[in-house]
């Protein structure tokens, strides 16, 4: 980070850094990727990728962007496919959810609020 409190970096390499994720409250306090507002993600996904198991009770919102590949979000009752880049999905509290990478995929998530102290399993 520079002395003028702008950060420039790349989204590859830093979110191998941090499982991925390249802002929330679990960066330094007095960094600018710093947030308890929200989380983002940069997620690189081989083919064949998935969970291990499913998130069971979420308190956050979340947002999910694909880049480039196909990728699967589950969720109770329904499986959604995103397959052009640029298609999304957003689910809210509480909804259950589960993955899986049908191609090598890139993903954005944005996830929020940021919860300290909170890490999804798998």
């Amino acid at each position: 980070m520079d002395d003028d409190g702008v950060y420039v970096g790349s989204a590859g390499r830093d979110a191998a850094l941090d499982r991925g994720w390249l802002l929330g409250h679990f960066k330094e306090a007095g960094d600018p990727r710093h947030s308890e507002a929200v989380e983002i993600k940069w997620g690189v996904h081989p083919v064949g990728d998935r969970r291990t198991q499913w998130v069971t009770g979420e308190t956050r919102t979340a947002l999910l962007v694909l880049i480039s590949g196909r990728f699967r979000l589950e969720f109770p009752g329904r499986s959604v496919t995103l397959a052009e880049q640029g298609d999304y999905v957003v689910w809210a509290k509480g909804v259950d959810h589960s993955w899986y990478a049908e191609e090598e995929s890139v993903v954005l998530t944005v996830r929020w609020p940021s919860v300290p102290g909170y890490r999804a399993a798998g």
